[in-house]
């Protein structure tokens, strides 16, 4: 049954979804499907602005787990023609042969999709956090800032849209972990920030490729990004003399950073586990475990020395690949109420499930409305950003997040209660991090593996 609220949208306050990416539009495609005036607003020049900037990254899942059933079936109906549903495609893939075009179709349908429009606020309207009455009973204001032309370039304006409700599929991207182990950036960190990327280089790019070939690289991380780089900087070593990198890891284990291998239940990632163990075999890479950066030097002939807390310092160091992992932004949302656990930035209710202490074994459990909501009424997190700084997603999980929250703003709750999605056991071992060389709590083994949720996207760069 559906029932109206004040946070039904209508053309007045429609849903506004933050964010143009992958779950941002699948949620627009939901919108869309119940008939619910929908305004998306993506601070990027394109649709899919942070995805493209990992293109070149292959994804492990395939097509058939990388397109929301609304949106697929909106596509159906304008003629497209779906890719073959078991081939992993690359980020730009993903962008190119289904973001565009279904945002495309959702403009034909009555969305409207703003590029360039950065999201800098949130409030109710004439209401700061310290207004408690009557906030339910006002929308949104959402701030936006955007080019005066509306193509992201050129002098800002701005504006405040009007909403009955919030969908905050913002992600997680524009901010990187540091280099420095505490969370902060080391000491030096700053300074040294044109030789540090914080994402998987393309080596594909000549000039990026010019700076890592016959140099010295060092890759920090653990994660699916960490051995992407590796593999990518393995190869560059295979082919040109003098190149060389150093794994740094501040686990005291190589072994589980590397995965089940030919037992993953996604293949595409087990691939990736035995390539990155390869790589780490090879006598141009260097790999150094237990390695907490402290500080970043400048040396006399202008390279870097990485400098840990304990151990001999890394030095001769041309250029740094830091890929450790990305935390969400929450600035904006400061005069809404949010209801976050502290350690992971995620919404509290789902932070048992996730959190990488104490959930390294098993799937997580589908979910959306109920454990996604805020306090504040008509506000949801949503894909990268409800997972705040945990390690593990899929766009299957935030397709049935989007499904169950959309169907609860357009009134229909026995639909958003209900659990439409069957997640694969993916076969992924995820150890609880471990100081050091103690051993991390995990019920799983290489010959064993368990289940778990893969970041989706190797885009943790």
């Amino acid at each position: 049954m559906t029932l109206a609220s004040p946070h039904t949208p209508s053309s007045a306050a429609p849903l506004v979804i933050v964010g143009a990416g992958p779950i941002g539009l699948a949620a627009t495609a939901h919108a869309v499907e119940r008939g619910l005036p929908v305004v998306v607003l993506e601070q990027g020049s394109q649709v899919g602005a942070a995805v493209r900037e990992w293109g070149h990254v292959r994804l492990f899942s395939p097509w058939a787990e990388l397109v929301d059933p609304a949106a697929g079936r909106l596509l159906a109906d304008a003629g497209w023609s779906s890719p073959e549903p078991d081939v992993a495609p690359t980020g730009l893939d993903w962008v190119q042969r289904y973001l565009e075009p279904l945002a495309e179709v959702l403009r034909t349908r009555g969305a409207v999709v703003r590029t360039g429009a950065r999201v800098v606020g949130v409030a109710r309207r004439g209401r700061d956090l310290l207004v408690v009455d009557g906030r339910a009973e006002v929308p949104f204001a959402v701030h936006v800032r955007s080019a005066a032309g509306g193509t992201g370039e050129g002098t800002e304006r701005e504006d405040v849209v009007e909403a009955a409700a919030v969908v905050d599929a913002s992600g997680t991207w524009g901010r990187p972990g540091p280099l420095g182990a505490d969370g902060w950036p080391a000491p030096g960190e700053a300074h040294a920030a044109d030789r540090i990327a914080y994402r998987v280089p393309d080596l594909a790019d000549e000039a990026v490729r010019r700076r890592h070939a016959g140099r010295h690289t060092v890759v920090a991380g653990a994660g699916a990004s960490a051995q992407n780089a590796l593999v990518a900087l393995g190869a560059v070593a295979r082919e040109v003399p003098g190149t060389r990198v150093t794994w740094l890891l501040r686990r005291g284990s190589v072994l589980r950073a590397l995965g089940a291998g030919e037992a993953d239940g996604l293949a595409g990632r087990g691939a990736l586990g035995l390539a990155a163990r390869a790589a780490a075999d090879a006598t141009a890479v260097t790999t150094v475990t237990g390695f907490r950066t402290v500080a970043v030097e400048a040396q006399a002939d202008g390279r870097l020395r990485l400098v840990p807390d304990a151990g001999e310092p890394v030095g001769d160091v041309d250029e740094v690949v830091a890929v450790t992992g990305f935390r969400p932004d929450h600035d904006w949302l400061a005069q809404v109420r949010l209801d976050l656990d502290p350690e992971l930035g995620c919404p509290r209710a789902l932070a048992d499930g996730i959190h990488p202490a104490h959930h390294s074994c098993g799937t997580v459990a589908p979910h959306g409305a109920a454990l996604l909501r805020q306090p504040e009424e008509g506000l949801y997190l949503v894909g990268m950003k409800s997972y705040g700084r945990a390690p593990s997603f899929l766009a299957m999980t935030g397709h049935e997040q989007v499904r169950s929250i959309v169907a609860e703003v357009g009134g229909d709750h026995a639909a958003a209660a209900a659990v439409e999605l069957v997640l694969p056991e993916t076969g992924v071992c995820g150890a609880a991090p471990a100081f050091d060389g103690a051993p991390a709590t995990s019920c799983c083994s290489p010959s064993s593996p368990v289940t778990d949720l893969v970041l989706e996207v190797a885009a943790r760069p």
